[in-house]
């Protein structure tokens, strides 16, 4: 049957895998991978020998026709990120509604993303949030947290470690008394959570480490 399976894998630690996630790597006739480097760690760590196969943002549009070819004609397929849920912030969505155009199934398991844990360790409301991914790296950006600080809701991002401090002294500007929870490298060695103020963050994060992923979880306009 053709069919495609969009499989999370770890966002840190290699043991947040479920057992099915395993099965479907193992039994697939490929394994499509942002970063192939990345996915063979995780691949010789189980000792799955599944052929891997390059998808990333870059080389999507060239190749999604071939794929959707090759699962019709029967080859099941799985499709990974380098961490959490493929289609979350990560290559995905184009290869999906590709296969639903064209009829072929598609199976997502449950499975590891930053969002969740962050938001429940932040201590902030989690009944009703809004999830923004990535900000704009510049046209925009300002505008746009503005707008998703007005939000009533609990908002949640993700940021480089090269933004992350940008980030807080944009919130600082527009909202200095919210409260804010900052996950850097979750399920890793050197995991860390820290609540506060824009500026109690700051204060942190300019003489500790920036190195890492992170998600930031921000309390919603009470106002």
């Amino acid at each position: 049957m053709a069919k495609l399976y969009i499989v999370p894998t770890p966002i840190g630690n290699l043991g947040d895998i479920t057992y099915r996630a395993i099965e479907v790597l193992k039994n697939v006739a490929m394994i499509l991978a942002e970063d192939t480097r990345v996915t063979k760690k995780l691949l010789h760590h189980y000792d799955i020998s599944t052929p891997l196969r390059s998808y990333h943002q870059h080389n999507e549009h060239k190749i999604i026709n071939e794929l959707v070819s090759k699962i019709q004609m029967g080859d099941q397929m799985a499709i990974v990120s380098d961490a959490g849920t493929p289609g979350i912030s990560d290559p995905g969505f184009l290869l999906v509604r590709k296969c639903k155009e064209n009829g072929i199934d598609i199976e997502c398991l449950p499975g590891a993303t930053a969002l969740i844990p962050a938001i429940i360790n932040s201590g902030i409301p989690s009944d009703r949030f809004y999830f923004e991914g990535f900000l704009p790296q510049k046209k925009g950006r300002k505008s746009r947290v503005e707008t998703l600080l007005n939000f009533d809701k609990t908002v949640v991002l993700y940021e480089s470690t090269h933004r992350i401090l940008k980030l807080l002294k944009e919130v600082k500007e527009v909202a200095p008394s919210r409260q804010i929870s900052v996950s850097r490298e979750l399920t890793k060695k050197f995991e860390e959570n820290v609540q506060g103020t824009a500026q109690q963050l700051l204060l942190h994060f300019e003489t500790n480490s920036t190195k890492g992923e992170f998600v930031v979880v921000i309390q919603g306009n009470k106002a």
